[in-house]
């Protein structure tokens, strides 16, 4: 959940094994949400549970390590936001992508894992931090 964040746990989990990961493409990180109810973020409770994944893209989802499990996402159409600064003050942006662009967008939420890019931009925490924040829709 939001209240019960645990994600620095799970990236320091993760880490710990992404050497031993085969057919990683790139070196970009995925930060990936599943929230289950399609009603999420209509009836948002920060208390209520969500999956959320530390990942990276491979190839195939052969010889995974033990310690770690693979997701394949499912294609579809996403909106994505570029972010600039800290992960930890990223709340309203996402308020404004909710609250504000996905109603004027003529678009709807689709229930598929949303997720943040990564990449050589990214600096864990820092101000000057970049990522891309993909957002699921799909038309009305």
């Amino acid at each position: 959940s939001f209240a019960h964040n645990r994600t620095q746990e799970l990236w320091q989990r993760f880490m710990k094994h992404r050497a031993a990961i085969p057919n990683v493409r790139g070196t970009e990180l995925y930060s990936v949400e599943i929230f289950g109810d399609p009603r999420f973020f209509e009836r948002f409770d920060p208390n209520h549970a969500f999956e959320k994944w530390a990942a990276v893209e491979v190839q195939d989802l052969n010889n995974i390590p033990d310690e770690l499990e693979g997701l394949t996402l499912p294609s579809g159409m996403y909106a994505v936001f570029n972010y600039k600064g800290k992960s930890s003050e990223a709340g309203p942006t996402y308020q404004y992508i909710f609250t504000e662009w996905l109603p004027a967008s003529g678009l709807l939420l689709d229930n598929r894992p949303h997720f943040a890019l990564m990449g050589d931009k990214y600096k864990n925490d820092d101000p000057d931090s970049e990522e891309e924040l993909w957002v699921p829709i799909r038309r009305r």
